[in-house]
């Protein structure tokens, strides 16, 4: 069916499903998908199609899928190709869409049909847009990828097609949506939010911290996120330096960067992935939250997911003059716009923090749950379904 050419009497404006094609895989960091998507299938039967690196041991392409236990409405699509197939990309696009057609047909048989088809991932279009027999395309731009090291170079064609082809666009940074409502005249700039109860937890007299971090000298200037390109390598160097008698904590996995090249004191410790449970005793053992930040390519369009997560912690918070974070939360967070600024602010967070910010914080985070932004994201939703059946009932 054209994606075009749907029936009005097969749009659904309050329980359609929807199919999410995203280049993170739902088992890795928990991050803006996965905070949108649990939330989405409380009311949405949704398929999540993730596409995971090429196996040299594999000799066609499988695909794989379950539920997880607590999120009974959502279905995971793990789709993985062999080695040798992954650099024939009109091969991959094309399998990649009988994979998820074969799977419509059988298991998911009648339980994803006239979807909304939502991406995260520009490289899926060739495969899947106006493939799926979808009545709504949604665009949720969380991150100008073409940026990041490694993108691969058609992904600046592909995107533009998505975004002139999406009958809705979300971006999850001020920046990016100030770029991509250029291209399509229904955008909207909803930044990430936060699961409040969740790192509140770090306030919690009960709330146990970690033993590698509680055994390390204090005070305890500590990060976690993802460690890749858009880290200050240099800046973290020096934050351990000019902090001899603490420690500096880096939780998160490493991405795109090699282990080896990671500076090494005796006082900064790189404690590797950790689950997402365990954040808020990470949090509740940081004396300062750090959002050291490189200025470059790679962080010109970032809303740090993390910014609204220690807010909720109630900790004092130092970041780099990452443009959106200067724009979005300077009452909240201090700015260092050099390493020296930077080192200071964390000194002086350490030992006297602004209890006015921390406040600040406290009340930016409850006004920005991701139950909040969802409910204003199924209404864009909504209302571009609504016009769609106009259009085509007028038609």
């Amino acid at each position: 069916m054209d994606r075009n050419h749907a029936s009005p009497r097969d749009f659904n404006t309050s329980s359609y499903p929807i199919i999410v094609h995203c280049h993170l895989c739902w088992d890795w960091v928990w991050q803006r998908p996965q905070q949108f998507v649990s939330r989405l299938s409380q009311r949405h039967p949704i398929l999540f199609v993730e596409t995971i690196a090429p196996d040299p041991d594999l000799v066609t392409p499988i695909a794989r899928f379950r539920t997880p236990d607590n999120l009974p409405n959502l279905t995971l699509l793990r789709l993985q190709f062999p080695s040798w197939r992954w650099s024939d990309a009109d091969y991959v696009d094309r399998t990649r869409r009988e994979l998820v057609q074969e799977f419509l047909r059988g298991p998911g048989r009648g339980r994803f049909e006239n979807a909304v088809q939502w991406f995260y991932d520009p490289m899926a279009v060739p495969a899947f847009l106006g493939h799926m027999d979808e009545t709504l395309t949604v665009y949720d731009c969380m991150d100008e990828l073409s940026q990041f090291r490694g993108a691969p170079p058609e992904i600046r064609v592909r995107e533009a097609a998505l975004l002139a082809a999406a009958d809705v666009v979300f971006t999850g940074g001020r920046k990016l949506w100030e770029s991509k409502k250029l291209s399509n005249n229904n955008c909207h700039f909803y930044g990430c939010g936060v699961e409040v109860d969740h790192f509140a937890k770090a306030r919690n007299a009960e709330t146990r911290i970690p033993e590698e971090l509680a055994k390390l000298p204090k005070p305890v200037l500590g990060y976690f996120g993802v460690v890749d390109e858009r880290m200050d390598y240099e800046l973290v160097a020096k934050l351990a330096d000019a902090n001899p008698n603490g420690s500096v904590a880096i939780v998160g996995p490493v991405m795109k960067v090699d282990p080896n090249s990671l500076p090494q004191r005796p006082n900064l410790h790189w404690l590797g992935q950790r689950q997402y449970a365990d954040l808020p005793g990470f949090c509740k053992g940081f004396d300062a939250c750090l959002m050291p930040f490189a200025l470059n390519e790679s962080t010109e369009f970032i809303n740090p997911t993390k910014a609204l997560e220690y807010m909720a912690s109630g900790r004092p918070i130092i970041s780099t003059a990452v443009p959106d974070v200067v724009s979005n939360f300077n009452s909240v967070v201090k700015v260092g716009r050099s390493h020296d600024e930077f080192v200071q602010l964390c000194r002086e967070a350490a030992e006297n923090p602004d209890a006015g910010a921390v406040e600040r914080g406290l009340e930016m985070a409850g006004r920005n749950t991701w139950e909040s932004i969802v409910s204003q994201l199924e209404n864009h939703i909504q209302a571009a379904l609504q016009a769609k059946r106009s259009s085509e009932v007028s038609a």
